[in-house]
C-alpha cells in the first residue's frame, strides 16, 4: 500500500514526519507531502499565530479532498473540535512533554539575574515564568526553533522556554541549560506528542490505528478532554499533564492570570479508560472555582 502523508514544511515538521514513516515502515510506502499552512505563513512573516487551527486548515483540506491520505501534526497545534470525516487515527509514544531553558551564558532558571530578558510567544509559559520569577522581563519571542536559538546566542534575549520534544526530535538538546519541573512549568496539553490523521473512511486509517501508543492515547484524551470543557481559547494560559502508569492515569491541570498573580491547579486521578471523564471532571473543577475570568474563551 503507498500512502501520502502531508506534513508541513518546516523543519520540525518534516522531521516528525519522518518518525511517522519509519513506524509505518513494512506495513505502507510512505511518499512525504509538504502542504504549507498559514500558520507557516504568519510566522516566517513575524506575525501572531491567530488561531491553533492555523496550523492544520490547510491539511485538513487536503485530507478531506483526497491529496494526501494522512497528515502528522504536533498535538498541540491541534484544535480540540476535529472536521467531520477525520479521525485521530494515532498517537504514537509520546516525547517527554517538558518545557526547558535555553540560555546564554548557560544559567539555571534560579540563577539568571534580576531583569533578564526571557523570550516566550506562550502566554501559559509567560504567566508561569512571571509565578515564579516577577523579577524577570518576558518578551515576546516568535519564529522556528532556529530563530529563537539564535537570538539568545546573538543576547537579544538572555533565555528562552521551549519544548525539550522539538529540541529533542531536531538534535539540539545541547542548547538546554535546565529542564523545568512541572511545579514551576506545567507543559501545554498535548505537548510532546504527535497526532496522526486519516478521513474516517480512508484506506489509511487501519494501517495508521497499528502505531497508536494506548497511553500516550489516554494521555493526550484527558489533556483534550480538558481543554475542550473549559472552551479557552488559544490564547489562555492552560496547562495540563496527564501521566498514565499500570492504566492508571494522572491529570494535573492549571490555569493562570496572564500576569501570573493567580493560578488556580486541580489534579484528578482514576482509570486511564475513563480518561475523557477525568479530563472534563478536572474542568469543572476549575470552573467551579472560577477560571472562566482568565479564559479567553471560544465556542466550541
Amino acid at each position: 500500500m503507498k500512502l501520502r502523508l502531508g506534513a508541513r514544511g518546516s523543519a520540525l515538521s518534516l522531521v516528525q514526519a519522518d518518525l511517522v514513516a519509519r513506524a509505518l515502515e513494512g506495513k505502507a510506502e510512505i511518499e512525504i507531502v509538504t502542504v504549507r499552512t498559514t500558520g507557516d505563513r504568519l510566522s516566517a512573516e513575524g506575525r501572531a499565530i491567530g488561531w491553533k487551527g492555523d496550523f492544520t486548515r490547510e491539511l485538513d483540506a487536503a485530507l478531506l479532498d483526497g491529496s494526501i491520505d494522512l497528515a502528522v501534526h504536533s498535538l498541540k497545534d491541534v484544535p480540540s473540535d476535529v472536521p467531520d470525516g477525520l479521525l485521530l487515527a494515532a498517537v504514537p509514544r509520546r516525547e517527554d512533554p517538558s518545557d526547558v531553558l535555553v540560555s546564554h551564558p548557560s544559567r539555571r532558571f534560579a540563577e539568571l539575574p534580576a531583569g533578564a530578558k526571557v523570550g516566550t510567544s506562550s502566554p501559559r509559559r509567560r504567566a508561569q515564568i512571571l509565578a515564579a520569577r516577577a523579577d524577570l522581563d518576558v518578551l515576546e519571542a516568535r519564529g522556528n526553533v532556529d530563530t529563537r536559538l539564535r537570538r539568545v546566542s546573538e543576547g537579544r534575549f538572555d533565555a528562552i522556554v521551549l519544548a525539550r520534544a522539538g529540541l529533542a526530535r531536531l538534535g539540539r538538546l545541547d542548547a538546554v541549560a535546565e529542564v523545568l519541573p512541572p511545579e514551576v512549568m506545567l507543559p501545554a496539553v498535548g505537548q510532546g506528542a504527535l497526532a496522526v490523521f486519516t478521513r474516517q473512511d480512508g484506506a489509511a486509517r487501519a494501517t495508521v490505528a497499528t502505531i497508536d501508543h494506548a497511553p500516550s492515547r489516554a494521555s493526550a484524551t484527558a489533556e483534550r478532554a480538558l481543554l475542550a470543557e473549559l472552551e479557552a481559547g488559544c490564547h489562555a494560559p492552560v496547562a495540563g499533564l496527564a501521566t498514565v502508569a499500570d492504566e492508571a492515569l494522572r491529570l494535573q491541570a492549571a490555569v493562570f492570570s496572564s500576569d501570573g498573580s493567580e493560578a488556580l491547579r486541580e489534579t484528578v486521578s482514576g482509570a486511564s479508560s475513563d480518561a475523557a471523564t477525568l479530563g472534563r471532571e478536572a474542568a469543572r473543577r476549575l470552573l467551579s472555582r472560577g477560571a472562566s475570568r482568565f479564559l479567553d474563551r471560544v465556542s466550541p
